[in-house]
């Protein structure tokens, strides 16, 4: 029997993702993947194609992977040009609330809370296969294994590790970890409770071939009296939402008649479907895993969390679990979490998690054909027309507004790390390929210097003077970029210590 820290059930960018910040901290990993192929056409686009927000295109950077995801995705022009800006710019795009876009000049940047300049993207379209093969060529140099074609079957657990059938093997693990998606079956076979609100719409996405498309109005969604549609650049790129309460029986795939019923009922038109490619059905059913851990068996993206894919959130949350788990999960394998580390993993990543669920679930109250839901339409369209309302919904969309609730008082604890600079033009995220905390010593403070050694091989020290330090004195950053400790203007070792010893464990005692 196979032996492994981690099994990671699901080979989608969440579960991959997680691989590699398990392979990264030195943990053996093998992720089991149902599906014997990658690269599905739902996962190439036009119908693969997702969002990632500037919280995930971090992530990716921060690990080193944004050139190959940019390289992947053929949009690697634009990179580094907004690296020896004085002051960040503007968003290129900025994203929608409920089908209504935002207009990107109507953002007030200087409210974006410690955002600085920096040379990746804060937004950036990828198909999902694009992602993965980039995870996955970073995953094999770091050791995890993957295996496709093994449907997980059985799951046993008691204090001691995990044993997960697949097929007609077993593996043995420390710990399990559920990214397969949100009919999980290791979420059902562990029998974690996963609770919210049935669904309002039915939602289908397909590749159609029309006989007169320029009855449809072309572009991003349209929202009519009856429902709401999309029609996309890529040729017969078709989206519906029909306000039906969820009825469509997904176990059958939509029917040529059926899809130009529902397309020519949201879309008020007689619009004539001539041929089906490809087509699928989801709902907005929105329900959350109760706690993340059960035992020795997590979860994490999708199966911890679904709703519907409006505003891209899904992929970006899911990025986001991983992120935070990964570290947290690598430090109790290796013996050195502080107690309580992993408890956190859901502490902090739920109510993210329930934000999510309650923003998707806002969208679609404000979309129903209904004389209510349209007259929030018109006062939703009114404050997108100023200022204050676009800010407010891009720091949502964007995770800007993201903060975990770490205590201590200084206002960047518990936040994303800006991408600091120092003057020899090393970037924060350069500083984090290895998966390390960094402390960062804008002061070159020698006592923290010395302190930071205490966690030699869980902490990286950087010193030097910042281009813009936002009046910090040193900052103390998690594996994950959250911001643990700050320090303005003189930083306090003591403070500092603390700080460390309660998230990176104690301190070794060559340097106590």
């Amino acid at each position: 029997m196979d032996e492994f820290d981690v099994v990671i059930v699901g080979a989608g960018p969440v579960g991959l993702f997680l691989a590699c910040e398990l392979g990264l901290a030195g943990c053996t990993v093998l992720v089991l993947e149902r599906d014997a192929e990658h690269g599905s056409q739902w996962r190439r686009a036009p119908l693969g194609m997702r969002g990632l927000s500037a919280a995930s295109v971090e992530a990716f950077d921060r690990r080193g992977m944004v050139r190959p995801l940019l390289t992947a995705t053929g949009v690697a022009d634009g990179f580094g040009e907004n690296s020896d800006a004085d002051e960040p710019s503007p968003p290129r795009m900025a994203g929608h609330f409920a089908g209504m876009t935002l207009d990107p000049a109507d953002i007030d940047t200087a409210a974006l809370p410690f955002r600085l300049p920096s040379p990746i993207p804060e937004f950036m379209m990828a198909g999902l296969d694009q992602v993965e093969s980039v995870l996955s060529e970073r995953a094999a140099e770091l050791g995890v294994r993957i295996r496709r074609g093994a449907a997980v079957s059985a799951i046993a657990q008691d204090e001691d590790g995990v044993v997960v059938r697949a097929g007609e093997h077993e593996y043995t693990a420390r710990w399990v970890v559920g990214c397969d998606g949100g009919r999980s079956t290791v979420r059902r076979l562990a029998d974690f409770d996963f609770v919210g609100t049935e669904p309002q719409f039915t939602g289908y996405v397909a590749l159609l071939t029309l006989a007169d498309p320029e009855k449809l109005r072309p572009g991003f969604i349209t929202l009519t009296p009856t429902g709401a549609y999309l029609q996309m650049p890529a040729a017969g790129h078709i989206g519906m939402m029909d306000f039906d309460g969820g009825a469509f029986d997904r176990t059958q795939p939509p029917t040529l008649d059926h899809l130009q019923t529902v397309l020519r009922r949201v879309s008020g038109t007689d619009v004539t479907v001539s041929e089906v490619e490809l087509a699928s059905s989801f709902t907005d059913r929105a329900k959350q895993a109760t706690t993340y851990r059960q035992g020795r068996v997590l979860l994490a993206g999708d199966a911890a969390h679904i709703h519907s894919p409006l505003g891209g959130q899904g992929l970006n949350t899911g990025l986001g679990d991983a992120m935070n788990l990964g570290w947290k999960l690598a430090a109790t394998v290796h013996g050195h979490a502080p107690d309580g580390l992993l408890d956190t993993y859901t502490g902090e990543r739920h109510p993210i998690g329930a934000g999510v669920l309650e923003w998707s679930r806002a969208q679609v109250a404000v979309m129903r054909p209904d004389p209510h839901a349209q007259a929030i339409q018109a006062i939703v369209r009114d404050l997108l027309a100023t200022r204050d309302g676009t800010t407010y919904v891009f720091q949502r969309i964007s995770g800007s507004s993201l903060r975990y609730d770490l205590g201590g008082g200084h206002p960047l604890i518990g936040r994303g790390a800006p991408n600091f600079r120092l003057e020899d033009g090393t970037r924060l995220g350069d500083l984090m390929h290895d998966g390390r905390g960094v402390a960062l010593d804008f002061t070159i403070d020698r006592s923290l210097r010395d302190s930071a050694a205490g966690w030699a091989g869980r902490i990286r020290y950087a010193a030097g003077p910042a281009r813009n330090n936002l009046g910090c004195g040193a900052v103390l950053i998690r594996p994950d970029g959250v911001v643990a400790w700050a320090g303005d203007p003189t930083p306090d070792r003591a403070a500092f210590e603390q700080a460390a010893d309660h998230w990176f464990g104690a301190m070794q005692l060559e340097h106590a």
